[in-house]
């Protein structure tokens, strides 16, 4: 039952939770008025009762002094009410006639009769009835004065104290009802809100600002959520429409060129129409269009996984992660030369997106710099920043390329006809971004691009050492 009780109360609405409790709270309110009020009212009426008690023994104790415990006259019975008896020296009573017979003498009551003490007050229980008994010393003894215990006026309170709380309850449901569902409109409101933006897919169909407080906020965090869906819808169109018009390009050439060597194919003139060094040009450019396209296909594959990788973040030496990229590019571009200017410097970063990061800035400074010119990679700890700089001796970027340097295929007018997608600066940037850093681009002394890149830099967790080009 323990368990069934909390599943059954997950399972119902927040209206209906609201009206349970406030049926709740009214019906304990009720019963601790009730106890309260039950308590008060018997102690009142047992007050007023021994007050009674005690008058009319006085009065009684007053006869019982002048005319003796023997031959005072008792009040007769009225046959409901107030009952009496005398308690004589020698431990006899006396009653009036047809009163009802009252619980034997107590130990403690005869005890007053016998001069031990002045009065005493008593609760009695017979074997029917509760009396409630008042002993006097008086004359030698002692007149005793009781009256039955009536629970009559406790009842009707108790019994009028329920028709009321049932009435209460009853009213706090429906209170609590109207409350919950005047509370729950903005909610309710909301709720259709998100419905229909859900049905219709239409994420510019902002929800209204209403109510205060906590609905304003869930209102504006909604909000604020399908703004960002609705970036991210366009940035997907965007990244779907630029991916589309960039393969648009190689995919036509590569058809081409596979359609022109299949004709001659099946024409048989293959050899004769296309020269053994023709032949070897087209399938080294075809080669060079696949290889193109697979590029192509990788960085859009990372580019479109955004900022969601399994890779886990890592306290890092930088300098060993360049060193690794420096590598990397070497092997895919042997007669490119990179010189290596490294200092051990520690970053909280992920290992692979970083090299990643550094082996696109490596590659592009690769495609400008002349043969006789080395690339050279420096890294310094400046402050509280880890900076990277990539420089080549090329031709250098034109100032109004540079605010569009990392965009998504963005190619200078100068680097179209060299291979490339124009997603690698731009794949540079969101993992700069990741990581809290910041890219940027300037002319090299060397009259080349000079791209630079600044990370937050961790506490070092090792010796700093410095690598030189040739270690």
């Amino acid at each position: 039952m323990s368990r069934r009780l909390p599943r059954w109360w997950r399972r119902q609405s927040l209206r209906t939770r609201l009206t349970v409790i406030a049926a709740t709270a009214i019906a304990a309110s009720v019963f601790l008025a009730f106890q309260v009020a039950s308590e008060l009212l018997d102690g009142e009426l047992r007050t007023t009762v021994e007050e009674q008690l005690r008058a009319d023994s006085r009065f009684l104790a007053a006869n019982a002094e002048r005319a003796g415990l023997a031959r005072v006259e008792l009040p007769p019975y009225p046959g409901s009410g107030r009952l009496v008896r005398v308690v004589l020296p020698d431990g006899s009573v006396r009653t009036p006639d047809g009163q009802p017979a009252l619980p034997p003498v107590s130990e403690q009551a005869g005890r007053v009769a016998q001069g031990a003490s002045a009065d005493l007050m008593e609760s009695r229980d017979s074997d029917d009835d509760g009396y409630l008994v008042y002993t006097l010393r008086a004359g030698g003894g002692a007149v005793q004065v009781a009256r039955a215990a009536d629970d009559t006026p406790i009842n009707e309170f108790g019994f009028g104290m329920l028709l009321i709380g049932l009435l209460c309850v009853v009213c706090g449901a429906f209170v609590g009802r109207a409350v919950a569902r005047t509370g729950l409109a903005p909610i309710d409101r909301l709720t259709a809100a998100a419905v229909r933006v859900a049905q219709t897919r239409d994420l510019d169909a902002g929800i209204p600002d209403e109510g205060g407080g906590e609905i304003r906020q869930l209102i504006q965090a909604i909000n604020d959520m399908l703004a960002a869906l609705r970036d991210s819808r366009l940035a997907q169109r965007l990244l779907a429409e630029d991916a589309a018009h960039e393969l648009k390009t190689p995919l036509t050439s590569l058809r081409l060129n596979i359609e022109l060597l299949i004709k001659l194919d099946r024409r048989g003139t293959l050899d004769s129409a296309l020269p053994s060094a023709s032949r070897t040009r087209l399938l080294t450019d075809l080669g060079a269009q696949v290889a193109e396209l697979s590029t192509l296909a990788a960085e859009l594959t990372d580019l479109a996984r955004g900022d969601v990788t399994d890779e886990n973040t890592e306290l890092l030496d930088l300098a060993d992660v360049v060193v690794a990229a420096a590598t990397r590019a070497s092997s895919r571009a042997p007669d490119v030369e990179v010189a290596l200017d490294v200092d051990s410097v520690w970053v909280s970063g992920r290992p692979a997106a970083l090299q990643r990061a550094v082996l696109n800035l490596v590659d592009n400074a690769g495609k400008w710099s002349p043969a006789d010119q080395p690339i050279q990679v420096r890294l310094r700890a400046r402050g509280a920043s880890a900076v990277l700089e990539v420089d080549d001796a090329g031709p250098g970027i034109d100032a109004a390329d540079v605010p569009r340097v990392f965009d998504r295929f963005y190619r200078a007018d100068s680097a179209r006809a060299l291979p490339g997608s124009g997603l690698g600066l731009s794949i540079v940037q969101r993992v700069v971004d990741a990581h809290g850093g910041r890219a940027g681009v300037a002319r090299s002394s060397r009259g080349g691009a000079l791209l630079r890149v600044e990370l937050p830099a961790a506490p070092a967790a090792g010796p700093v050492t410095k690598i030189r080009a040739g270690d």
